[in-house]
């Protein structure tokens, strides 16, 4: 099967082909069921390739598939080629396998909609985009994916461009990613520099064997962790993410969940000796930044009202989780959490929009209430999310999140500390949230007028094509924890499959308090979770607490008015600033000189008359000329 590894991102490119061809020929469903099938029978070629890499030993584990020789440009020699090892498959499996549920459950949300085949088209071109990302065997090839995944997120969210707000969330999320993209670009010269190649093999060995500078190792780390930053929507680039909800909302769970905002920490995780032999603060400031992010987004999600905000939110604070492990050397539990996500945030914003396509397209939750009669598969598979984000064991959540926090703890204690809050912070919002849409009153009674006159609206619970991935992505937010259980070495699957891979970089805690007591913070984080969920339910359930939801949350600190605001006044008259200093001074120097040259040579053309006795008398003055230099030279010597 590593043979054909090629064909796992061919198949999605295939798709996409066929449905720009005859999309329209095909229709609805057929295009949505080839575009799935293409995504599924990638994930079926990526379970051989698995099974292929777990049959070597360890060291083995690492196979490069080149297809042809793409910049052979001096000593710069890069390949269109393929990388397939733990880290990598470990993406494409998750990246194809909830792929294809979220394709298979868009063939049910997108029913009706004009652009049906498009919509599919641009799915897998963007599957196929994200794949190129993570295969990618050198920075340059995923920087192809990189981009790809930018520019299809421009035409996914705002693929209901009619509506202004969607079209100006489409490209809030390109400008803000090429803000990032510069910072890849950049970590692309430096290591080519420093290492003489792209490949990551070269360059991760360049970092191990001393080669590259701790100066150029930490300017190479923070300046793909900007790029990541982006991508991954952490501060101070976040500001795309919850504005990308304007997209249908299988987009929002194949962005949010599986494959986009996920590329940052890949890209961290792949150059983990590069951020291991960079000076000790660069990993701390990630770190920080992590934590930092985490905290900031929780709060605000605690007072959002729309039912895809809140969920926007909490991704944004579970990759700082992730980025937090990142800077704590944490990276196998980065990737197990990375996992987790992908499963239960997957799992809840499709059922975000099953409730949504249930409520006729209502996304405002004080609107809803009690839906779990109405929508008894969509609610209950929305709670095994809930838990599993929430942090309650034995679901999947819990257990990456606690051993983020183990490291976490290790690395500083204060990091640990502001961590606990926010999975306190999250257990609370996201209990508020099944509260608002699945408890309590039905509030949906008093829409009758907007959706149907004489009490005609009723919710509903979504088709088949919606429910089943709901189903399958709910029994692996209970299961998925399995990979990594912390009781025994023997239960530390994920972490012996990646050890070829971050064992260079992966933080050695063994002695340390954290470590020794290890069960403690189990018991701790256990406590947090449940009582972020009583706090919850005392508030929102039960009413025994008034609610504390400032507007100052609800506007997100205000901190993307703040950026508009700017852009808008300082940052618009600086740019036209810029704009000026371009045209007048630059433009007008470069000008300027052609004119001088341009009237120079008018005026000494002038003296090519074309007369021979004109030229012989110029001859003549000249050596006069030099004569006298050399007579007076010589009286002056």
């Amino acid at each position: 099967m590593l043979d054909l590894l090629w064909l796992i991102p061919a198949l999605p490119l295939a798709g996409f082909v066929i449905i720009l061809l005859f999309g329209r020929l095909l229709g609805e469903p057929k295009a949505g069921y080839l575009a799935t099938a293409m995504v599924a029978g990638s994930f079926v070629v990526a379970a051989g390739v698995f099974f292929d890499l777990l049959n070597n030993p360890e060291e083995e584990r690492h196979h490069v598939q080149s297809l042809f020789s793409w910049m052979p440009v001096g000593s710069l020699k890069v390949d269109l080629a393929f990388l397939a090892d733990p880290l990598s498959i470990t993406m494409v499996l998750f990246v194809t396998g909830i792929g294809s549920l979220i394709h298979l459950y868009a063939t049910g949300y997108m029913h009706g909609d004009p652009k049906f085949s498009k919509f599919f088209l641009y799915l897998n071109l963007f599957v196929f985009s994200m794949l190129m990302l993570v295969m990618g065997e050198n920075l340059l090839v995923t920087f192809l994916g990189w981009e790809g995944v930018g520019t299809c997120s421009y035409f996914l969210i705002s693929f209901w461009h009619t509506r202004e707000s969607a079209a100006t969330a489409g490209k809030k999320a390109f400008v803000t990613n090429r803000v990032g993209d510069w910072g890849v670009m950049m970590g692309m010269f430096l290591a080519f520099g420093a290492a003489g190649t792209l490949s990551y093999e070269g360059i991760n060995h360049a970092a191990e064997e001393g080669i590259i500078s701790g100066v150029t190792a930490t300017a190479i780390a923070l300046m793909l962790f900007i790029g990541a930053c982006g991508k991954s929507a952490q501060l101070p680039l976040y500001i795309w993410l919850p504005d990308a909800m304007e997209g249908p909302t299988p987009v929002s769970a194949l962005i949010h969940a599986a494959t986009m905002v996920t590329a940052g920490v890949f890209l961290m995780t792949r150059v983990n000796p590069v951020i291991e032999v960079a000076y000790d603060w660069a990993p701390t400031l990630i770190a920080i930044v992590g934590v930092a992010t985490a905290l900031f987004a929780a709060t605000i999600a605690v007072a959002q009202n729309d039912i895809k905000k809140v969920l926007a939110y909490s991704t944004v604070s579970q990759l700082g989780f992730m980025f937090l492990a990142v800077g704590s050397g944490a990276y196998v539990a980065a990737i197990f959490h990375m996992v987790t996500h992908a499963f239960f945030k997957a799992l809840l914003f499709l059922g975000s929009g099953s409730v949504i396509h249930g409520m006729h397209h209502e996304q405002d939750m004080r609107k809803m209430g009690a839906l779990r009669l109405l929508m008894p598969i969509t609610a209950l598979t929305f709670i095994v999310g809930w838990l599993a984000i929430a942090g309650v064991p034995p679901f999947a959540g819990f257990w990456s999140k606690d051993e983020i926090l183990l490291y976490a703890f290790a690395k500083s204690p204060i990091l640990y500390v502001v961590g606990m809050i926010t999975a306190l912070l999250t257990a609370y919002y996201m209990t508020r949230q099944v509260i608002m849409v699945f408890f309590g009153e039905a509030r949906w009674h008093d829409q009758s007028d907007e959706h149907g006159a004489h009490g005609d609206f009723k919710p509903h619970e979504s088709p088949a094509t919606m429910w089943m991935p709901l189903v399958v992505l709910a029994g692996l937010s209970i299961v998925g924890g399995a990979m990594q259980l912390p009781f025994s070495k023997d239960l530390h699957f994920l972490e012996k499959w990646l050890h070829p891979v971050v064992e260079f970089g992966e933080a050695d805690i063994k002695g340390t308090w954290a470590y020794d007591n290890k069960y403690v913070l189990l018991g701790i984080a256990i406590v947090v979770a449940l009582s972020g969920i009583a706090a919850s339910v005392l508030v929102h359930g039960k009413k025994k607490v008034a609610a504390i939801e400032p507007q100052v949350l609800a506007d997100g600190w205000h901190y993307d008015s703040a950026i508009s605001r700017f852009m808008g006044g300082p940052g618009r008259k600086s740019f036209d600033a810029v704009a000026w200093t371009d045209r007048v001074v630059v433009d007008g120097a470069v000008n300027g000189v052609g004119r001088v040259v341009r009237t120079t040579g008018s005026f000494v053309r002038r003296a090519q008359t074309g007369a021979v006795r004109n030229y012989a008398a110029g001859v003549g003055l000249g050596v006069v000329a030099l004569l006298v230099w050399f007579f007076l030279r010589g009286v002056v010597l």
